[in-house]
């Protein structure tokens, strides 16, 4: 399914889509990320409950998304956003999660961590701080189209 390039913006912020055109995609993982958004993780459906069909700001998430050889939580296609929501198990995983993260920023893809007690916990703050992570990385600054009122006025001299 093709998606059409819309225009994204969050709180008056217009939003920079980057162009990741093809990523690696490894079919062996199809299956078993068809199983983790079956098995519904608490954490990740309740962000899910609140991100799906476009009731953040209209932006299109995937859920378990096969990107090479991982599966990320989820992934915002239009800006190139890996979203990973870390419970206790990456306490023991810090090598691995680097290697796979490096691997990703190596995509030209931008990850962003949340922690499953602040799902659980405030889902309002984290959706705010996921707001503000993506206006300072993919805002774009508006340029006023409106002339001064001085433009026009040529400068005279010993003004």
């Amino acid at each position: 399914m093709e998606r059409k390039n819309k225009i994204l913006k969050i709180k008056n912020t217009f939003l920079q889509p980057i162009h990741v055109v093809t990523l690696p995609f490894n079919p062996k993982l199809k299956t078993r990320a068809r199983e983790l958004r079956q098995a519904e993780n608490l954490s990740e459906v309740l962000f899910w409950i609140q991100v799906t069909k476009g009731r953040f700001h209209k932006i299109d998430f995937d859920r378990q998304r096969v990107i090479g050889n991982f599966i990320v939580d989820f992934y915002i296609k239009q800006l190139g956003l890996v979203i990973e929501i870390d419970g206790s198990s990456h306490d023991t995983k810090i090598d691995y999660d680097k290697m796979r993260e490096t691997y990703l920023i190596s995509l030209g893809l931008k990850i962003y961590r949340i922690k499953v007690a602040d799902v659980m916990q405030n889902m309002n703050a984290t959706l705010t701080r996921l707001e503000e992570y993506i206006i300072q990385n993919f805002g774009i600054l508006e340029q006023k189209t409106t002339p001064s009122a001085f433009a026009s006025t040529p400068p005279q001299e010993g003004n």
